[in-house]
């Protein structure tokens, strides 16, 4: 029987989305608005972090096995970890200058930021695309169920709760009634009772902050 993959094409859709908002959150700012700054900038730290440890569970716990098995399968993976390589490069630039935007809100600084976050966007999507069209289904016939979950736990392990709550609250946000029960009832009850009595509550304030006119 093969793994399903399709909470990692959930996943996907909130990274496509988000990697998308931030470029138009961040070119409105209003020069010297550095309250404002603050809430995206903040925003953005959790985007990353999202991203950096959903890219470092695939390098350590999927590419690995992959490259063990499928020994056609080698090229893709390969490529893979160069276009990981590549969006990390874009967010390493970004550590630098969104700090440096929100400290000041300025204008120079904003638009370089939206500049960089245009690139980034451009190699995440590239590999977005790429890794579901070509990586998912070897994943699918080669990864066992517990290596699968192995990428959740990773993640959850990695990241402290509140950023945590703030993840799972974007990828559950353009999901489907059906992939929302799927996805919560891949984690404990106690984190899905946690999650409905303070983590949507939480989240909700959250998005109407980030995302405010």
């Amino acid at each position: 029987m093969s793994v399903n993959t399709r909470d990692m094409e959930i996943v996907h859709r909130a990274f496509r989305r988000e990697s998308r908002l931030l470029i138009e959150l961040i070119a409105v700012v209003t020069p010297g608005d550095t309250a404002r700054a603050a809430v995206i900038a903040d925003h953005f730290r959790d985007y990353r972090l999202g991203l950096k440890n959903h890219h470092e569970g695939e390098d350590e716990l999927l590419w690995p096995p992959l490259l063990s098995r499928v020994d056609l399968g080698a090229d893709v993976i390969l490529r893979m970890q160069a276009q990981h390589e590549r969006v990390e490069a874009t967010l390493t630039r970004l550590d630098a200058l969104v700090p440096a935007w929100e400290t000041t809100a300025g204008a120079d600084e904003r638009d370089t930021v939206v500049a960089i976050l245009v690139d980034h966007r451009a190699v995440l999507l590239e590999h977005l695309d790429d890794e579901e069209a070509t990586l998912l289904p070897l994943a699918a016939e080669y990864i066992t169920e517990k290596e699968w979950a192995s990428l959740g736990e990773h993640l959850v392990v990695n990241t402290p709760k509140p950023a945590l709550l703030t993840l799972l609250g974007l990828v559950l946000e353009d999901a489907d009634r059906a992939e929302r029960a799927a996805l919560l009832a891949s984690l404990p009850a106690p984190v899905r009772a946690f999650w409905h009595v303070i983590g949507r509550p939480r989240h909700a304030r959250h998005i109407r902050r980030v995302r405010a006119a």
